[in-house]
């Protein structure tokens, strides 16, 4: 997938990303397993219907589980550290290259009978990728957890790559490209990103790939990239729903155990750090045969671990995080002036974005961005009021705890923040983290990043 609010996987079904909600790190959190012995299990988080634990297998594979009370479902997520940021300009599009051709065949089974083996018992199943790391997953009957994790571990430890797998999914990456570009908001966002990193730099290129760059990997180059990155160091298994941690565990091992998968002494993999990463300011344009203009504007935002992400988070849902909020009536409900428009952040290990996306005729693109920058220079010099600070919370705090009600939005949880964090932070942590933020906390962060440099992509007639 290529686009920052929709991730397509290899089934060809689209999954929505949803609202952004700060998971870690915390003092009052537990370290991430990279510290772990192998072969202990620690309890990571106790309360009133669901117990978080985590066990790291001998390889430096990591499992961790949240038992909850009341459902019969379960999700299960294998979460791989690797993304198209870490692709070299040779290597463009091959996670996600390789994520659909994990789906294609193991020597145990043909494409055919994975697709078979969750269907046959109505499982959910898919994958995506994103810039910093690819995610397997499954969501089942309690009873068949059994075998979706047996399905996942087959075909993450021991896909086949064939030549004619990859030369069928060759022509399958190439139409979801194609797809992506006649996607107003996916061009805007991949333009946006290639103005604010660099087109050629990691964090600028687009995850699907180029035509060009799909068309010239070959499958040797993808097995390299399998065999490299798809260690079980580099690995996390969470599993979320009516499930005990010591029987998931088990059924890791057995399933992820194939041809001496586990055998090495690796430790976990820990989180990803890096330098700061330089963002360029400017504005660039493409043209597009699209009814609409796509606009991005935005500027230099937070890393993923900055603890002021909590005040940005607040700033966010105020700007256009809603209907009630600032762009929405100033934008479309009193002027008229465009149907979508919504503020977004985005971070990474050690960089992040902030900004506005709004698609309008194009009569109408100068007024449009007249008003947003308005809008935007009065929250830097102002900040928000007391009440706009309780409605930001009030929509957080719904938005955290509704968004967890189901088995995979709980794997999701606990499997990304082992991956990218260095501590978990528990679900209470993240209410007292946003209830903690102050008017004065918000106007320091609106003051320091929406009056930096600005950064625009313009997609359109």
């Amino acid at each position: 997938m290529t686009s920052r609010k929709t991730e397509t996987g290899a089934t060809g079904r689209q999954t929505t990303a949803g609202r952004s909600f700060p998971v870690g790190p915390a003092d009052s959190a537990l370290p991430s397993g990279a510290t772990q012995r192998v072969g202990t299990t620690v309890t990571l988080e106790e309360g009133p219907g669901a117990v978080v634990r985590r066990t790291v297998l001998p390889g430096g594979l990591r499992v961790v589980t949240e038992q909850m009370a009341g459902v019969r479902s379960a999700a299960v997520g294998v979460w791989v550290g690797v993304g198209s940021r870490d692709e070299s300009a040779r290597l463009h599009g091959a996670s996600h290259f390789l994520e659909h051709l994990l789906f294609k065949g193991t020597p145990e089974r043909t494409a055919l009978e994975i697709s078979l083996a969750l269907d046959a018992v109505g499982g959910e199943f898919n994958a995506f990728t994103t810039k910093e790391y690819t995610c397997f997953h499954a969501r089942v009957l309690d009873d068949d957890l059994p075998l979706a994790i047996d399905v996942l571990g087959d075909m993450v430890t021991s896909s086949t790559l064939t030549s004619d797998d990859v030369e069928a999914e060759r022509d399958v990456i190439l139409d979801e490209i194609a797809m992506h570009d006649d996607d107003p908001d996916d061009v805007a966002h991949n333009l946006f990103a290639a103005q604010a990193y660099g087109a050629d730099a990691p964090l600028g290129r687009g995850i699907a790939g180029t035509t060009t760059s799909i068309e010239a990997l070959s499958r040797d180059q993808i097995r390299r990239f399998y065999k490299k990155h798809y260690r079980p160091a580099n690995m996390v298994v969470s599993a979320a729903g009516n499930l005990d941690h010591a029987t998931v565990v088990r059924l890791v091992r057995k399933a992820f155990g194939r041809g001496g998968f586990l055998s090495g002494s690796e430790p976990p993999v820990p989180p990803r750090t890096g330098r700061s990463v330089r963002i360029r300011s400017g504005s660039v344009a493409e043209a597009k045969p699209f009814e609409q203009v796509n606009l991005v504007l935005g500027m230099p935002g937070l890393a993923r671990a900055d603890d002021r992400r909590f005040a940005l988070s607040v700033l966010t849902a105020t700007l256009g995080g809603g209907t009630s909020s600032r762009l929405f009536q100033e934008v479309r409900e009193r002027r008229g002036l465009a149907y979508s428009v919504y503020s977004f952040a985005s971070s990474h290990a050690e960089t992040g974005l902030v900004g506005v996306t709004v698609g309008c005729l194009p009569s109408k693109v100068d007024e449009v961005l007249s008003v947003v920058r308005s809008e935007l220079a009065t929250l830097a010099r102002d900040g928000i009021t007391a009440e706009e600070l309780a409605v930001g919370k009030g929509q957080l705090r719904g938005g955290l705890v509704l968004g967890l009600e189901d088995s995979a939005s709980r794997m999701s949880r606990i499997g990304k923040a082992e991956l990218v964090h260095t501590e978990l932070l528990t679900i209470d942590d993240v209410l007292a983290r946003i209830d903690a933020v102050t008017v004065e906390d918000c106007r320091a962060v609106a003051a320091q990043l929406f009056a930096g440099p600005e950064i625009l992509a313009v997609v359109g007639p």
